[in-house]
């Protein structure tokens, strides 16, 4: 099936057209609610929901040549380098990234606050901007010689006066709490919790542009500064061309008191996981607006030597930090070859039923943020609860430390941060009109208080030494930026995976990293994986903490590849759990279908067959999650693919739609094996 043709089986026609019978199927009561009266999470026609033409048999070269997957996921990052490279040519849009890093730099100069929201991968985003970078900035500042000038010079307490959020607050870092994001009223609730207030300054950050927490964030804010202020700013990733369809996306679009930074890459690697290049675009221009405002802050209180060493240049503008995105892409790329190894490795452990731990220290946020999104984008189990039993999780992330609070400390530098239910539960009650989702809401908001934090220990503590220790199969990943130094518990973490039979390795991220063999380091192990990165000023370790994401994203997605839980680029495991995913979930099922109907086997073999309708589509959705929780053969079989399989067995055979016959189908032969033999 073409690209050209993808959009084509998703046009208004197709929308409009409800042809269900033909599958012998009366569609429920809520796809029919969805297709008529949800146009607006009908989100198919996004860009970022588009499959990328580079990684289109993704699934089929994982199975066989690692080292090629990797080359073409890391290939689609190049569009963001050259998106970075056509923005730093642009002077218009550039004027707006200066304007926002003037924003921010008279803010804190004031004395008030920078607040980042986002939901999802943009909520891990704007947590990964306080707690990634600009705490751990600020903490090696208090401990250099040149910290008494500035804190003489500067207003008190700029360490904490960077604030990142995520839909649902510290709990969301873990899984999603649905409902949340398709409630604007969310955005504006969180922010009044956090005590943002008029004078600061307030980025909403949406990949796709359209969610509904994050507009209600830009519009509250908005509302409450009024005209003629740069204290309110909407970042986005799709075209406005392709947003406007969708009346909230307008509304913010058209709010003249709303600044607008959109930063459009294309299609995403995995078909509308943004998680990958939409937040790595998002995430290193934001970054780099605190970078640009750091300069102008610090350099005037800083000799030329604090300034090299603190790595504050100048000569270094957003421009050149822009364009600079490009060396960075290409070490990263250049790594596919080593990193094959450890993708093999880790697909070879899950396969065999053991498990995976990484342990990081300085680099625990990426490593974190990428292992917590793995959950959703590919049906996994999320990070085991403290009392989950048996172990769920087919991975485990730790920090060198010895309590489950030290390891909060490490990740967020702050004190962890819940939803008071009694604060948001009236709010709830009085003001989501829809009776479902105002329930689901509720439901969730009892898993997003602070107590929620106790529920997970992230140490290498003697909790879970005892729980969860090391065995024979599983594997041992020890992540580092160059330079870190090793600590005892790391030691001691790598110790016992040894001693137990495990597998391990190292990998070693920064300029420097490939100078020095960190597993020769530890007992002789040849195992490393070193990511050599340019020279070059990185204040806030922006570079190293963007290609340590970009290496995750590609190794995971990989890993989930050569394992079948994609199918060619496409999530099909995806669970349908809010009106987007629903959505998105449609899409799936009617652009796979149709691939197989307008594909020569099946013209050769039935002629030409209509193509699958939205409408069609949908109602085999909403049916295959029925069946899914009432046939105990369906269970645990993702519905997208459950569907697709049901739907080609029934077209093909004009018999009536069978569902455990298409579940004995899928478990014989997996998604992949099945589309195969159909085309």
């Amino acid at each position: 099936m073409t690209f050209a043709l993808s959009l084509a089986a998703i046009s208004p026609a197709a929308l409009a057209a409800d042809g269900t019978g033909r599958l012998g199927l009366s569609p429920a009561p809520a796809s029919t609610e969805f297709v008529q009266q949800r146009t607006q999470f009908q989100l198919h026609t996004l860009l970022t929901e588009q499959r990328h033409p580079r990684t289109w048999n993704l699934s089929e070269v994982a199975a066989h040549d690692p080292a090629q997957a990797l080359s073409q996921l890391f290939s689609v990052d190049e569009d963001v380098a050259r998106a970075f490279a056509a923005l730093a040519d642009d002077p218009q849009r550039m004027a707006r990234l200066h304007a926002a890093s003037a924003a921010v730099q008279r803010a804190l100069r004031d004395g008030h606050r920078i607040y980042f929201y986002g939901t999802g991968s943009t909520g891990r985003l704007a947590e990964t901007l306080e707690s990634g970078v600009w705490r751990p900035f600020w903490k090696r500042l208090q401990a250099d010689p040149a910290w008494p000038r500035v804190a003489a010079a500067l207003p008190a307490g700029l360490g904490e006066r960077v604030r990142g959020e995520i839909t649902g607050g510290d709990r969301a870092l873990i899984s999603s709490l649905e409902g949340f994001e398709d409630l604007q009223l969310i955005g504006a609730l969180q922010m009044r919790d956090d005590g943002i207030s008029a004078d600061d300054v307030v980025f909403a950050v949406t990949e796709g542009g359209e969610t509904s927490a994050v507009i209600g964030t830009a519009l509250a804010a908005a509302d409450e500064r009024g005209a003629g202020t740069d204290r309110v700013w909407f970042v986005y990733n799709n075209p406005d061309e392709v947003l406007r369809p969708f009346e909230r996306s307008r509304r913010v679009l058209d709010d003249a008191r709303i600044h607008k930074i959109a930063l459009p890459t294309g299609p995403q690697a995995i078909t509308g996981s943004t998680r990958m290049q939409a937040t790595t675009t998002s995430l290193y221009a934001l970054g780099l607006v605190l970078e640009d405002a750091l300069r102008a802050l610090l350099l005037p209180q800083l000799d030329a030597a604090d300034a090299r060493r603190l790595g504050l240049d100048s000569k270094d503008t957003l421009e050149s930090r822009l364009r600079g995105f490009a060396g960075l892409q290409r070490s990263v790329a250049a790594s596919a070859p080593q990193l094959a190894q450890w993708t093999v490795r880790e697909a070879q452990a899950y396969a065999g039923g053991h498990h995976a731990t990484y342990l990081a220290g300085q680099a625990l946020m990426p490593v974190f943020v990428d292992v917590t999104e793995r959950a959703p984008t590919f049906r996994l189990a999320p990070l085991d609860r403290t009392d989950t039993t048996p172990p769920a999780s087919w991975i485990r992330v730790w920090a060198p430390v010895a309590t489950p609070q030290a390891a909060w400390d490490a990740l967020l530098h702050r004190p962890f941060h819940g939803l008071d239910a009694a604060q948001y539960r009236p709010q709830f009650e009085q003001k989501v009109d829809d009776p479902a989702l105002r329930a689901t809401a509720l439901r969730s908001l009892e898993r997003a208080g602070a107590e929620q934090q106790a529920l997970y220990d992230l140490s290498w503590s003697p909790g879970n030494r005892e729980r969860l220790p090391p065995q024979a199969g599983d594997l041992g990943v020890l992540l580092r930026y160059a330079g870190e130094p090793m600590d005892a518990l790391a030691r001691q973490w790598w110790q016992a995976f040894g001693d137990a039979g495990a597998g391990r390795l190292t990998v070693t991220v920064g300029h420097g990293a490939a100078s020095g063999d960190a597993g020769k380091a530890l007992d002789g192990m040849p195992r490393d994986i070193a990511l050599e990165l340019p020279q070059g000023n990185d204040p806030l370790g922006l570079d190293r903490t963007l290609a340590l994401k970009m290496l995750l994203n590609a190794h995971s997605t990989a890993v989930m590849a050569r394992l079948g839980r994609t199918v060619g680029n496409t999530m099909t495991a995806v669970q349908p759990g809010n009106l987007k995913l629903i959505g998105r979930a449609t899409y799936l099922i009617q652009s796979h279908v149709n691939a197989v109907l307008d594909g020569k086997r099946w013209r050769a073999q039935h002629g030409a067959t209509d193509l699958l309708g939205y409408a069609e589509a949908n109602a085999v959705l909403y049916e295959a999650i029925d069946q899914r929780a009432r046939l105990p053969e369906a269970a645990q079989l993702p519905e997208v693919e459950l569907a697709i399989v049901a739907v080609l067995e029934r077209l093909d055979s004009g018999r009536p739609l069978d569902w455990a016959g298409a579940a004995q189908l899928l478990r014989a032969k997996g998604l992949n094996g099945y589309l195969r033999e159909r085309t």
